[in-house]
């Protein structure tokens, strides 16, 4: 994911976000898993950012990505070289690092409703296997921190009460169904790191993201706003599924990065903090108006049943209660919707194949 304009705006942002807590990573090493997927990508950009404009030693940074749902041939934004090492590793198989590791950001998983119904098997084993070999390796080197992403899919279908969702919500999520594969696996991979930190002292952290959305978000991602960008740059109507009145909260990648980071750096360890933003919380027949308010031009838009590929007892609402993050990290996601998807549209013109 090579930097654009649009980027550039964006680390500059999580960079003052961040402010002077940054400096932290001065001469450390990161052990990152899903480096190849959007959130990683943003993760090796920021780190190549703050080697070049603020930190008075590099960091290191090794990123283990098994290329299930990502491209081993895309070019990574902090290059190949001695601070950045590229792996090809599946980490459900034990790992062997005959280095010291201060960080690691477990950020592997399959996200993508599309991707997770292919996948269950591999989406059960890298939230729950893969968490635990990555877990033992943070036991075994004595790390710093320990994030691990998790999902706000692990509350399920909150009761409408519980919206927007606190941490302190148990969830209302099915253990037999299409979903489940990607739920359960991400509650199971809370408890390993509440385990590991209760037993072995690790200082992890849990984030759950709230829909995270920008710049790199591949056009086969299959998530609502890549195939709403998608079908606008190749001329076809939108496809919103079931009746539309689903609603969701959208958080730009800026913001999202910043919020992670704060976990990473402050957090409690062995808490969790929900990451996005709650305002405003739309439908996604709303969210399609919007986007032409943002393009300036009428959109054609379909109802269309769920296709066989995308998984039942999708959620009604969701909504995060950042009440936590913001009184204990300092947390306050600033970027406007509109303006995040104005971003998101400029650089998916210019990168999206349908688009040029």
């Amino acid at each position: 994911m090579p930097t654009s304009g649009v980027q550039e705006k964006d680390l500059k942002e999580i960079t003052q976000a961040v402010g002077a807590d940054a400096s932290r990573f001065s001469g450390k090493t990161i052990l990152m898993t899903g480096g190849a997927g959007f959130l990683g990508r943003y993760f090796q950009s920021f780190f190549a950012h703050i080697n070049k404009e603020v930190l008075k030693s590099p960091c290191r940074l090794i990123s283990l990505d098994n290329y299930i749902t990502g491209s081993e041939s895309a070019k990574e934004p902090g290059g190949h070289s001695s601070r950045f090492v590229h792996l090809k590793h599946d980490i459900i198989q034990p790992i062997r690092l005959d280095e010291p590791v201060d960080y690691i950001i477990h950020a592997a998983g399959i996200a993508s409703p599309f991707y997770y119904r292919k996948y269950p098997l591999e989406t059960l084993e890298v939230a729950t296997t893969g968490t635990r070999r990555m877990l033992e390796l943070a036991m075994e080197k004595r790390v710093e921190g320990f994030v691990f992403f998790s999902s706000s899919e692990i509350y399920g279908d909150p009761d409408p009460r519980h919206v927007p969702t606190p941490e302190s919500y148990r969830g209302n999520v099915a253990c037999l169904g299409p979903r489940a594969c990607y739920d359960e696996s991400k509650r199971v991979g809370e408890t390993l790191c509440y385990v590991f930190h209760g037993m072995h002292g690790v200082k992890t952290r849990i984030i759950r993201p709230f829909n995270i959305y920008g710049p790199g978000m591949r056009e086969t991602d299959y998530r609502v706003l890549p195939n709403f960008a998608s079908r606008i740059l190749k001329g076809q109507p939108l496809h919103i599924y079931g009746h539309g009145n689903q609603t969701r909260t959208f958080c730009y990648i800026s913001d999202a990065m910043a919020g992670f980071l704060k976990v990473l750096l402050l957090g409690v360890p062995g808490e969790a903090y929900n990451i996005g933003n709650p305002d405003p919380e739309i439908s996604m027949q709303d969210l399609a108006k919007l986007l032409e308010k943002v393009l300036g031009k009428k959109l054609a838009v379909d109802l269309i049943e769920y296709p066989d590929a995308y998984p039942g007892d999708e959620p009604m609402r969701r909504c995060p209660d950042l009440t936590k993050a913001r009184s204990q990290l300092g947390y306050h996601p600033g970027v406007a919707l509109s303006d995040g998807l104005s971003r998101f549209m400029d650089w998916a013109k210019r990168h999206y194949p349908t688009g040029k």
